[in-house]
């Protein structure tokens, strides 16, 4: 089954896919962690998405639909990650059929928790997703880079900050 697969060691800020260009992978998190984003137009690059070990990344409509990404993806620390095109996923896909329920699954998870960040989005001050998010992911709060998790929230590094001695008093 590996051998769909390609093995990726990618160095800390790496690029591994680039928006404009076609979207023909999608990265399997072995060791690291990776963060899809987007720049404004004002140049400020909001993350969508983070993937850590045991997660998938990709532009998932992108993907499916092998056409160009809006997004980056980009590794937060150094790691190493399973690519697998599109071709050789169909492939995959096609001598075990049984994945086709475990790639749905992951679909279906992936989406679920984009509309959990709306509805927080929607709901919550920026200080209670900020809070929220730390209460339940605190390995993962410490261990990506504040500016990034105040990106993913839609939130400055500066109020992060801000909150962060606020709560630390």
């Amino acid at each position: 089954m590996l051998s769909y697969f390609e093995t990726l060691t990618l160095g800390k800020k790496e690029i591994a896919m680039q928006a404009g260009n076609p979207c023909n992978h999608n990265y399997f998190v072995m060791k690291g962690c990776l963060h899809m984003y987007f720049t404004t137009e004002k140049g400020t690059e909001r993350t969508v998405q983070f993937a850590l070990e045991g997660w998938w990344l990709t532009d998932f409509l992108a993907f499916q639909n092998r056409s160009s990404t809006d997004f980056n993806i980009q590794a937060v620390e150094k790691s190493q990650v399973l690519s697998i095109s599109s071709e050789q996923q169909e492939l995959l896909l096609e001598e075990f059929p049984m994945l086709e329920h475990y790639f749905r699954i992951i679909y279906q998870i992936a989406y679920g928790a984009s509309l959990i960040k709306v509805k927080y989005l929607y709901d919550l001050s920026k200080e209670e997703i900020y809070l929220h998010f730390t209460e339940h992911f605190p390995d993962f709060a410490q261990r990506v880079p504040q500016y990034l998790i105040a990106s993913f929230l839609g939130l400055t590094p500066e109020y992060v900050s801000e909150i962060r001695a606020k709560n630390r008093s």
